[in-house]
């Protein structure tokens, strides 16, 4: 029945001159098919094979069952979509080339091939999975992406490579194994939502993307979450990092963006690093069992930090600079787990302010040796005088109205049993060929 109302729908908007064409399996019949094929005509598969690569140069709608399959057979990409209003839907991709400086990849959306619509298609094993690469206003929504597995991670290909395609929308996609679960380069006005990332180096990986949106989305067991680089006015908000191994949150020369609603727990490096951004506003975030909460450095000015949650990280936060930072906004700070507060008037607000490093903290920082002598006494009236007079405190975070409660975020049955079984397979790890901390390695 969807079925038939899918056709029915795509037939509509097609003129009225617009045929249904029954296209059988075999060598090069899917390529006859659409030289033969008018614009707005749908083409409709039955299961089987269908052998050799495609270049869709016309308004067309390809249909399949799942069990359709087109297959490139090891040479070059297996679909091209070089005309605009392209709709791909239903099928499964598989065997492109496996060469990098070509792109390879399961389906290929080129330039001024607008509106194209890739839905609910398996792509699998291909070296990239769906490249954007120019078309506008492309909609990639429902699939499900599975690429290579190489030893070496770099030499993988991305679930969703977007590259200068304004307007493009990826929804809904569960992409595992290959590289990066979404990688946009130079675009911008996108919205990445909802989709589901594991098994990759990075779930979401921002390089010059601006004006754009990534939302509601999964990350389980990855190396890295959210890389959101060199972008501004982003909107990161109400994503799950789950287990990621390096970083949950990371914004690198990203600016006047808004980073809230997320969660990142298990056992990360960083929950979260903010290396050289400026004018964020960063709220509702709940950061939780990391080694470092937060990692605040390399000037970055002008963040507005307030309801955020720290929770049970080994080293609640790591700033690198001799300024004083305030990390409270209109009278409303963050949720800090190992500050032992009071709420007298209850108010929500803890009746004492919150200095989440000490001078000690700066020497190990610059000095790792000098933890062999953190049992000391030195260290020890160091760390009392400090509390006692915070006059002596270097620059650093100050929260001057910690929260009493921590926001809570949800996750779903579903996506912590995979948070477990991620867990319960990281000791096994695997060795990887790039260093997460090279922030040159894109």
């Amino acid at each position: 029945m969807l079925r038939a109302l899918s056709i029915l729908v795509l037939l509509a908007a097609s003129p009225l001159w617009a045929r249904e064409w029954a296209v059988a399996p075999g060598q090069d019949t899917l390529a006859n098919a659409i030289a033969g094929a008018a614009p707005g005509d749908v083409l409709t598969l039955s299961k089987g094979r269908y052998l050799g690569a495609l270049v869709i140069n016309k308004p067309l709608a390809i249909l399949g069952p799942v069990d359709a399959v087109i297959d490139g057979q090891g040479k070059g990409t297996v679909v091209t979509v070089d005309a605009s209003d392209v709709t791909v839907k239903g099928v499964t991709v598989t065997g492109s080339g496996q060469s990098s400086p070509d792109l390879d990849s399961g389906v290929k959306i080129l330039k001024k091939a607008d509106r194209a619509l890739i839905e609910g298609n398996h792509v699998l094993g291909n070296l990239h999975g769906i490249d954007v690469h120019g078309g506008r206003d492309a909609m990639v929504r429902g699939n499900t992406i599975e690429g290579t597995q190489n030893p070496r991670m770099n030499d993988r290909g991305n679930g969703v490579y977007v590259w200068n395609s304004p307007g493009t929308v990826v929804e809904g996609n569960s992409v595992r194994w290959g590289r990066d679960g979404i990688f946009s380069n130079t675009s911008r006005d996108g919205t990445y939502r909802n989709n589901l990332f594991r098994d990759l180096r990075f779930a979401v990986h921002y390089m010059y993307t601006n004006d754009s949106e990534v939302s509601g989305n999964v990350s389980i067991g990855n190396h890295l979450g959210y890389a959101i680089m060199f972008s501004n006015k982003v909107i990161l908000r109400d994503n799950l990092s789950l287990g990621d191994r390096s970083h949950g949150v990371m914004l690198n020369y990203t600016n006047s963006s808004d980073v809230s609603g997320n969660l990142v727990r298990g056992g990360a490096s960083r929950c979260t690093f903010i290396y050289n951004s400026h004018k964020n506003l960063i709220y509702g975030n709940r950061f939780e069992g990391c080694a470092i909460g937060i990692h605040f450095t390399a000037g970055s000015e002008r963040n507005v930090l307030t309801g955020n949650a720290f929770i049970g990280n080994r080293e609640q936060v790591k700033y690198v600079g001799t300024r004083d930072v305030e990390w409270s906004f209109e009278g409303r700070g963050n949720y800090w787990s190992d500050h032992p507060a009071f709420d007298l008037d209850g108010n929500g607000i803890a009746d004492s302010a919150f200095r989440p490093n000490d001078l000690m903290d700066h020497i190990l920082w610059s000095q790792p040796a000098a933890a062999l002598l953190m049992g000391a006494p030195a260290v020890q009236l160091i760390r009392w005088s400090q509390s006692s007079f915070p006059a002596t405190l270097p620059g650093g975070v100050l929260d001057s109205a910690p929260l009493m409660a921590a926001p809570s975020i949800a996750v779903p049955p579903e996506f912590a049993a995979m948070e477990a079984d991620a867990a319960a397979r990281r000791p096994k790890g695997l060795n990887d060929d790039f260093d997460i901390n090279d922030l040159s390695a894109h």
